[in-house]
């Protein structure tokens, strides 16, 4: 049973300055919630309401989202604006969430490491914080990974078909299909040359591990910017242990990138109860026009 999830969020997102400059990449809206409200949420829907989040420097703005604002809960309450107040009481009651400041920007694996006591000795999943998965059935993806773990007992990672062109952009997995989906793991493949990748699988931002991971994480080596890459010791674990893979069933949407970024405002503005089809037919005016 996974009971706890750790969620990374101590990158600088210098690909969105200047607006990262004050304020965490996780904390940029899409609508009007931030992104990492979602992958909160995500991991709450797949049953685990125990998250560490591991953050940085310049990253108190996510602290302040989940915690309580007194003064503006008695402002809405004043107001008699019911539902605002209930969004954000919702939001601190959300689930058990503690927060670890990773000391350096030292990679991903790095910041994995800080959660080490917190998992204590369970296994646990990853959702990075930057990264909105919406599943097709209903399912969420974190729990499509936990059915996984369930069923083989080992580490699994979401894995996502991309563009062969486009393979030297992610890593990916060479694995052989064991299941509808399912693959078992032989290697993972960090950006590899087109003609040489083992497959278009790109592992897609959300995990499950065992607590072994630390093991690997210990023994890794600075790699590319002198950081620790979680990929690595990835690649160290799937040689002593079975490790799996699932073709999840839903979208990734990627926050880190612009162009996604605003294409994800888009399709979730475009599903708003309360201005969907305003917001469709000023698209069809403003497509009209171009």
């Amino acid at each position: 049973m996974i009971k706890k999830a750790v969620i990374p969020a101590a990158g600088f997102g210098t690909r969105f300055l200047p607006a990262t400059k004050s304020q965490p990449k996780e904390m940029l809206p899409v609508v009007d919630k931030p992104t990492i409200q979602y992958v909160v949420e995500e991991a709450v829907a797949s049953g685990i309401t125990d998250i560490l989040m591991i953050i940085g420097k310049g990253k108190r703005a996510i602290e302040e989202h989940f915690d309580r604002n007194v003064e503006l809960e008695m402002l809405l309450s004043g107001k008699d604006k019911c539902h605002e107040l209930s969004i954000i009481k919702g939001i601190t009651e959300i689930a058990d969430i503690t927060f670890v400041w990773q000391k350096e920007s030292n990679g991903l694996g790095d910041a994995i490491r800080y959660a080490k006591n917190h998992t204590n000795n369970e296994a646990f999943a990853i959702l990075l914080g930057d990264t909105i998965m919406e599943p097709f059935s209903g399912v969420p993806v974190t729990r499509q990974l936990i059915d996984i773990y369930n069923r083989y007992g080992g580490p699994v990672v979401a894995l996502e078909e991309v563009d062969p062109a486009d393979v030297s952009k992610y890593g990916v997995i060479d694995g052989k299909e064991i299941a509808n989906k399912i693959f078992q793991v032989n290697s993972f493949v960090e950006k590899p040359d087109i003609n040489q990748a083992p497959s278009n699988l790109a592992i897609a931002s959300r995990y499950i591990f065992t607590p072994d991971i630390f093991e690997y994480l210990a023994k890794v080596k600075p790699g590319k910017n002198n950081e620790i890459q979680l990929t690595d010791a990835m690649q160290m674990m799937v040689k002593n242990s079975d490790m799996f893979g699932l073709q999840f069933d839903g979208i990734r949407h990627d926050i880190g990138n612009k162009l996604d970024f605003l294409k994800t405002n888009v399709l979730y503005g475009l599903k708003r109860d309360d201005f969907g089809d305003e917001f469709r037919q000023w698209l069809k005016e403003v497509v009209g026009k171009g």
